[in-house]
């Protein structure tokens, strides 16, 4: 039992490195055979469409580019940086008031985070004019295409 007293505190690390990766890897995985699943599923859609003799349904943007990242992305951006901001002024305020003030430095860390995501927001924003934050979407691009 001694031996392995030795070993343990280089076996957490080890397991904790080895199963990171691995849940990266599987969430990869599952991901991609989720994606072949609705592909293939949209291609028998379409040979029974063929079969019939109907008008075959076009392919789903979602399978050339990623699902509504880009609307969602601004909305991101404001998100965590208040999150990273407001996380980064609780540490300083926190060491802070425990008497630490030297330390309450680190808390700019954070802070600058949440001041870059917020700032991407801001240049999202001016680029993309008819973003509505309260919708989560574009609604000039819809009005225009209704």
């Amino acid at each position: 039992m001694s031996e392995f007293r030795h070993v343990l505190p280089f076996l957490v690390p080890l397991v904790a490195i080895i199963m990171g990766i691995g849940v990266g890897m599987l969430a990869l995985w599952l991901d991609h055979q989720k994606k072949i699943h609705i592909f293939e599923l949209h291609h028998k859609e379409r040979l029974m469409a063929i079969e019939r003799g109907m008008e075959v349904p076009p392919l789903p943007a979602e399978f050339f580019h990623g699902r509504g990242k880009s609307e969602t992305s601004l909305i991101s951006n404001l998100r965590w940086g208040l999150i990273w901001l407001l996380l980064g002024l609780a540490i300083a305020a926190a060491m802070i008031l425990n008497g630490d003030s030297a330390r309450a430095t680190w808390g700019l860390i954070p802070i600058a985070i949440g001041l870059a995501q917020l700032i991407f927001y801001s240049i999202g924003r001016r680029q993309e004019p008819g973003v509505d934050v309260s919708q989560g979407g574009s609604s000039a691009k819809m009005a225009s295409k209704g």
